[in-house]
């Protein structure tokens, strides 16, 4: 039977926008999987290079497994595209991957052999390899904090367990390492939100309190390339990359809290529903304010006013007031700190 007959057990689903450098090397990664009962989604963004003619070039040796759609307007990131990529999706399980990396040989091998061995709705990878721009220099890598799995493990279906232990340990954010029983994401219709950067923080945070077996993994399958394409890595102005962040912290928050509210627990236990807030609002403030260092608070309440007086309607003084003031606190204590250690 060939491929196209058949439904597929696992979706690959990649957003792309301008890799023609790097898209190749992918699709040849799909391609020498040992797993081969797979359908690969490529959702490409409004490309303006050869991005879409070098995957329509890789159809025919998907033999019926690949499929390219295309975004109407370019979306600026990947949210949509992998929210477009899900709804094509047949698969049992999605995996998603970005379009500059690659994974291991065995990646969906394993990563499938595992979610049916312990019958998991999610497969979250604490580890991962991380490679230089050429494709060289390939180190094992985590960005995960406290102790590291060594077998697989299961997160307690304990909610509040699992906000005890978010807050301990942390939660890498990027999709691309878990394999996601793809009933889990329809059902309860958890996609990508419109926040940049940060929609893969909200995706996943919604996922750990939504999925019932969430596995921890040791096994390493996906190689990330250290780009300077993307929104978070490329150069922008000091005031650029403090709105950056800002905006996933101000905007990103109320989906955040949109999402909490749809779940009895947090609506039931406030005291948990607002460390998860806290913990998400400190880690953005905490990633714009080594640019916002760099600005007086004037400049600072000015760029929240100016960036986002359309979209916080009545609130956007007290917002961008509030703010400003949590950020000059942080300066007086980072500086206060400072001091001290130079006469410690």
């Amino acid at each position: 039977m060939a491929f196209k007959d058949k439904l597929p057990l696992v979706s690959v689903i990649i957003p792309m926008y301008n890799t023609e450098r790097y898209i190749g090397e992918c699709l040849e990664s799909i391609l020498a999987q040992t797993f081969k009962n797979f359908e690969v989604i490529v959702v490409d963004d409004c490309s303006t290079d050869n991005s879409v003619a070098i995957v329509e070039s890789y159809i025919p040796k998907f033999d019926g497994r690949l499929k390219l759609s295309h975004m109407k307007r370019n979306s600026g990131n990947a949210a949509l595209p992998r929210n477009k990529g899900l709804l094509f999706s047949q698969g049992e399980y999605v995996y998603f991957m970005d379009s500059d990396d690659k994974i291991t040989t065995t990646a969906l091998e394993e990563l499938y052999s595992l979610a049916k061995e312990y019958d998991a709705d999610v497969l979250y990878g604490e580890r991962h390899f991380e490679m230089d721009d050429d494709g060289k220099n390939a180190r094992l890598v985590t960005r995960q904090q406290g102790k590291l799995v060594e077998q697989p493990a299961f997160d307690s279906e304990s909610l509040e367990e699992r906000v005890k232990d978010l807050l301990q340990r942390d939660i890498f954010g990027p999709p691309w390492n878990e394999l996601v029983r793809r009933k889990v994401l329809v059902e309860n219709e958890i996609v990508f939100p419109e926040v940049r950067p940060g929609d893969d923080h909200i995706w996943i945070l919604n996922l750990f309190f939504t999925a019932k077996k969430f596995l921890r993994i040791p096994n390493t399958t996906y190689i990330w390339r250290t780009t300077q394409n993307s929104i978070t890595r490329g150069q922008k102005t000091v005031q650029k990359a403090t709105i950056l962040w800002l905006n996933a912290a101000i905007i990103g928050l109320k989906y955040l809290d949109n999402i909490l509210s749809k779940i009895d627990f947090f609506e039931e236990n406030f005291r948990y529903r607002y460390e998860v807030l806290n913990y998400f609002l400190e880690r953005k403030f905490r990633i714009s304010f080594p640019n916002s260092l760099q600005l007086p608070p004037f400049e600072f309440y000015r760029a929240i006013k100016q960036e986002f007086s359309d979209r916080l309607g009545e609130q956007d003084v007290l917002v961008a007031a509030l703010c400003t003031l949590v950020n000059t606190q942080q300066k007086i204590f980072f500086m206060n700190q400072k001091k001290f250690n130079e006469f410690a």
